[in-house]
């Protein structure tokens, strides 16, 4: 028979299909077993409307038949078939969807799901194979056909002998190339891993002939190799399930056979909903950090599914940063696809759908803080920093969002505490919730700006991430409670009375403080009395934006930039060394100017910055031995 040729703009469209608008070639299997579910659900729709059409749950499946030795991949299926003119309409126009035309002519609603609607994915065989026939036999005909095609040249349509009514397609695989390994789609175990990625969730059985080993008959330790037909797709995605009929076990399950993480997950959410945007959920918060959950390599989002196949395996448009350790599957019917199935088409619904999950994580988090407190700490453990960044990035615009979720350790309570139990426990005089940055608990508890704090009795909580101070000054405030460093230069802590003492006092030292403040230079913005200071003789603070700690954070980057807090060096006046400074003023300007480097220097290694010159420190201490 003379061989057929493709209309112009077809032709271009099968090299665009071949070359362009896959990206990767497995999709194959996925829109070829996407036709075959189409196929299978038109004779079933066509069943419930025609009673002269006979047919039992058993006889709708789909196969696959690898073949090394001929190089063939056959999918078959049980559905509807094809006449002469369909195979002319849907295999000779390129982007005609018969899908969609029947939809159309069967006035069929769009909640009745049929997948395909572009008409493309069936020339996507043409990425792994140099020739494609379909043999096919409509319902109702007593004629097979057979179409046959080797690419762009061209296809034949011819007469031909089957026996059922359905489609079969036998794929003639390429040989291999130096840069494409083609075997493996011959590979049944391929296949299989192919079907559960993809099409897991068809609603027919897909079938393949796998190889076992059983026991031989009699014998204790001989093995024989069989051949069995087997169902390799679960059919039934657990989240169309009602939650009634799930235990913790079935989602504990699903988490692990998807390889969402090797960890046991904190909790699971289900979610089915149904309004403005419908979709269906699970998704999971994980106990454990991924290992590489801060590198390039890692990439947010949820599994995204249409009609229970796979379109996206990690959709990062469905999860905000700040969420991206969750993990799950989001199946929607709504959204708008784009032509190859692969991507979306960004649209209101997925903002929509997006918006919801958000709020969704958000109440189940709350939920497992309160009703299941330590395994909400287990959680921040692992992915605290996360909500924190969340916090600082975008100039704070998800603050309120995630404030309620942080935790902090509390120097009253020796454990993690929210801002919110925080500030109930606030006495009636404190007007600020104060915090100490610092490397670790321990590092914090010896800080010397906390001795005041302490002494009022009041609660100090501990930050000990590099993110801490850059999240809590883009908050700024929590239930209108300013947010107050124990190193700021001013506590708020003076009553109008101990004000006016302190400016007194300040006076009478104030001709030692301005030599001292020379002989520092620009090392330091100010020396003054400390109000905080009870056991140490010295201590640092700082006045402006940036902090000590956020100083060394922001200084250990790799972007050579040096960042310099506003340090004030506070001195206890009630303290022996500064009777020793005091009387080295008055009698020894030397010893006075060794006195003033050293107490610096001191002051430095409190914070944990390190001394400009080592070497003079060491001479300076030897001198004062001396």
């Amino acid at each position: 028979m003379a061989k057929k040729q493709f209309k112009a703009e077809s032709k271009q469209l099968l090299n665009l299909m071949i070359n362009s608008i896959y990206t990767h070639r497995e999709i194959f299997l996925r829109e070829l077993i996407s036709n075959a579910s189409d196929a299978i659900d038109k004779i079933y729709y066509k069943a419930l409307t025609d009673e002269s059409i006979r047919f039992n749950n058993a006889d709708y499946f789909i196969k696959l038949i690898p073949d090394k030795e001929k190089r063939t991949l056959t999918i078959m299926d049980s559905g509807i078939g094809m006449t002469k003119e369909e195979l002319e309409d849907n295999l000779g126009v390129i982007a005609k969807s018969g899908s969609l035309n029947f939809k159309k002519e069967n006035e069929i609603k769009d909640g009745y799901d049929i997948i395909g609607q572009f008409g493309v994915g069936f020339y996507s065989a043409f990425m792994i194979a140099d020739k494609v026939t379909v043999t096919t036999k409509a319902l109702g005909s007593e004629e097979a056909y057979c179409w046959e095609s080797e690419g762009a040249t061209g296809y034949t349509v011819e007469p031909c002998t089957k026996n059922n009514i359905g489609t079969e397609i036998v794929l003639k695989v390429k040989e291999n190339t130096e840069d494409e390994n083609y075997d493996e789609y011959l590979e049944p175990f391929k296949l299989q891993m192919l079907v559960k990625k993809y099409s897991d969730f068809i609603r027919y059985p897909i079938k393949m002939d796998l190889q076992s080993r059983r026991l031989v008959e009699g014998s204790e330790d001989e093995y024989e190799t069989y051949t069995e037909e087997k169902i390799i797709n679960s059919m039934v995605p657990i989240w169309r399930k009602n939650k009634e009929e799930l235990s913790a076990e079935d989602y504990d399950k699903f988490y692990s056979e998807k390889h969402f993480g090797f960890d046991k997950p904190l909790k699971h959410i289900h979610i089915k909903a149904e309004g403005m945007v419908n979709y269906n959920a699970i998704m999971y918060i994980p106990e454990k950090m991924p290992y590489d959950f801060y590198s390039k390599e890692f990439q947010k989002g949820l599994a995204l599914y249409s009609n229970g196949v796979l379109i996206m395996d990690k959709c990062a448009e469905l999860l905000p940063d700040y969420y991206s350790f969750i993990r799950g599957i989001v199946e929607s019917d709504d959204l708008s696809l784009n032509i190859s199935r692969e991507t979306l088409q960004y649209d209101r619904q997925l903002k929509l759908i997006a918006k919801n999950i958000k709020n969704k994580i958000k109440v189940e988090l709350l939920h497992l803080m309160k009703e299941e407190r330590e395994a909400y700490e287990r959680f921040f453990q692992s992915f605290g920093r996360q909500l924190k960044y969340g916090i600082y990035s975008n100039f704070g615009a998800e603050k309120d969002e995630l404030i309620d979720l942080l935790l902090f350790y509390s120097s009253s309570e020796k454990k993690m505490v929210t801002l919110a139990e925080y500030v109930s426990r606030m006495k009636e005089d404190q007007k600020y919730i104060y915090y100490a940055a610092g490397e670790s608990i321990e590092r914090v508890n010896q800080m010397p700006q906390t001795e005041m704090i302490l002494d009022k009795g009041y609660e100090i909580l501990y930050f000990t991430e590099d993110v801490d101070e850059f999240a809590i000054q883009v908050v700024m405030s929590f239930q209108e409670k300013e947010f107050r460093s124990v190193s700021s230069s001013d506590l708020g802590l003076d009553a109008a009375g101990e004000e006016k003492e302190t400016e007194k006092e300040q006076e009478e030292g104030k001709d030692l403080f301005n030599e001292m403040k020379e002989i520092l230079g620009n090392k330091v913005k100010d020396v003054r009395f400390s109000k905080r200071l009870k056991n140490h003789p010295v201590c640092l603070t700082t006045e402006g934006f940036v902090s000590i700690e956020m100083e060394k954070i922001l200084n250990s980057m790799p972007n050579d930039q040096t960042v310099a807090a506003e340090k004030v060096l506070e001195l206890n006046g009630n303290h022996e060394v500064y009777s020793a400074l005091a009387k080295a003023y008055e009698e020894d300007k030397e010893k006075f100017k060794l006195y003033t480097v050293l107490l610096y220097n001191q002051a430095l290694l409190m914070e944990g910055l390190p001394i400009e010159d080592p070497l003079s420190f060491s001479n300076d201490v030897c001198k004062l031995m001396r």
